[in-house]
């Protein structure tokens, strides 16, 4: 299918990672590490996030390969001869990854992803496997809170303009659908993905006819199926009037709608409203856009204002009021031995993990060999051995299922539009003791038994 997007390839790295991945295959350090990717703290105004980013990073690995090409580019960014990244060619990722499937719901301080490769492999990889969990995550979790502020009103992407770039907007629609959006303005997202395309006109349609009857009876003559006329490039009432007008003539009714796109959306729905009652046409549905996410959405609803659909685009397309996480992919074991970070405020734990999730979301993240709390259930899974996916990509229909199926169970205040309050992972006693452990021999091979901050 037509807009599918490109996967990154062994260049779609930091420098850092190259030099460090060199270096470890001249030092013969290639035993096994486990790296663990997670968000150490929600944005501001989030009671929740939703994985997402999997499928597109499994793809990333399992295409992962260092041919002579891309040793080359290497060497020329090290300012090195070729023949010194010779053990870099023919790397390939042959590793184990077990994550949190897309569309689950999850917490700060829980891993969404853990690797276990050689040393080299699994530093190699960080970047991109940060760059894609990290996007896409943010970019459903904003897209789940408007799916929540519109309370079973359909809620549609009108992003493209304005994401960040075309892949960008493919990725917004995609995960707009996993959240619950029901459409997306985006032709080649509705190609790859199977999404219902949705879309209207543009001001300029209007204004490039004598009047507004003119252009809503010609894009009515073009499209004689259900229609959506945009009402508001002059006077907003009389567009609804005009338009009113021109779908009783036609006998246009069920399935069409008017578009207010500009003004007090929730007064000029309210009066809006009344001239298409007035006129018949009680089944002619209001759609509203024009600058909304969350924040927007959850006022019109909560003022009783007249809105059937709900179009947002700039705003969510970029997470605009959270658009980054603050989100880490850190070394936890290395040969058998597990490790851990002493930084201020950046603190981690040591050893490969699980995360248990308990009633009400009382998550407990635990070492991986732990069994699990009565009552509890995993989140990782594994999801690649051998470098190679353990089963087919899930479907977008999958992954809405479990999105659906976590939110029925989130409590009601974190799933609070204004003032969310998270739940709060605790870690297991196992987790704990070897935490400190590691970290009293860390203190006392490098501190001689001083303490360290954080």
């Amino acid at each position: 299918m037509t807009g599918q997007m490109t996967v990154p390839g062994a260049l779609t790295t930091d420098l850092y990672e190259v030099s460090m991945a060199l270096a470890y295959l001249r030092e013969d350090m290639t035993g096994e590490a486990v790296f663990s990717l997670f968000v150490r703290k929600l944005p501001p105004h989030r009671g929740f996030l939703v994985a997402a980013g999997l499928e597109s990073a499994l793809s990333y690995l399992e295409g992962l390969r260092v041919g002579a090409s891309e040793a080359a580019a290497f060497a020329e960014a090290l300012h090195r001869p070729v023949e010194d990244l010779e053990p870099m060619r023919g790397l390939e990722f042959t590793g184990e990854v077990r994550a949190v499937p897309e569309g689950r719901i999850v917490l700060a301080g829980e891993p969404l992803l853990e690797v276990t490769a050689p040393l080299p492999q699994a530093q190699l990889v960080e970047t991109c496997l940060l760059n894609q969990l990290s996007h896409q995550t943010t970019i459903a979790s904003k897209a789940a809170r408007c799916v929540l502020a519109a309370g079973g009103r359909p809620v549609v992407d009108f992003s493209l303009r304005r994401t960040h770039g075309v892949e960008a907007g493919l990725r917004m629609a995609r995960l707009g659908a996993l959240v619950g959006f029901a459409g997306t303005s985006d032709v080649a997202a509705s190609a790859a993905y199977g999404i219902p395309a949705v879309g209207t006109m543009a001001h300029s349609f209007v204004e490039a006819y004598e009047d507004e009857e003119a252009a809503f009876r010609a894009f009515a003559r073009v499209h004689p199926g259900p229609v959506t006329f945009l009402v508001d490039t002059y006077d907003t009432e009389e567009g609804v009037r005009t338009a009113a007008r021109v779908l009783r003539d036609l006998g246009y009714g069920p399935g069409c709608a008017v578009r207010l796109d500009s003004g007090d959306l929730g007064e000029l729905a309210v009066r809006a409203r009344r001239i298409l009652d007035a006129a018949g046409l009680e089944e002619v549905r209001i759609t509203a856009s024009g600058g909304l996410d969350e924040y927007g959405v959850d006022r019109l609803v909560r003022s009783g204002a007249p809105i059937d659909v709900y179009a947002v685009g700039t705003r969510v397309g970029v997470s605009a009021d959270a658009p980054y996480l603050d989100s880490a992919y850190k070394l936890v074991s290395y040969d058998g031995r597990p490790v851990m970070k002493l930084s201020a405020a950046k603190v981690t734990a040591p050893g490969a993990k699980q995360v248990f999730r308990g009633p009400g979301f009382a998550d407990v993240v635990a070492l991986r060999e732990e069994e699990p709390p009565p009552g509890a259930e995993p989140l990782l899974e594994t999801v690649m051995t051998g470098g190679r996916r353990v089963a087919a990509p899930a479907t977008l229909a999958v992954a809405r299922e479990r999105f659906e199926a976590d939110l029925a169970r989130l409590p009601d205040e974190a799933r609070r539009v204004v003032d969310p309050v998270p739940p709060r992972p605790v870690a297991s006693e196992a987790l704990s003791r070897l935490t400190a452990e590691v970290r009293s021999r860390i203190e006392e091979r490098v501190f001689g038994g001083r303490t360290t901050a954080g």
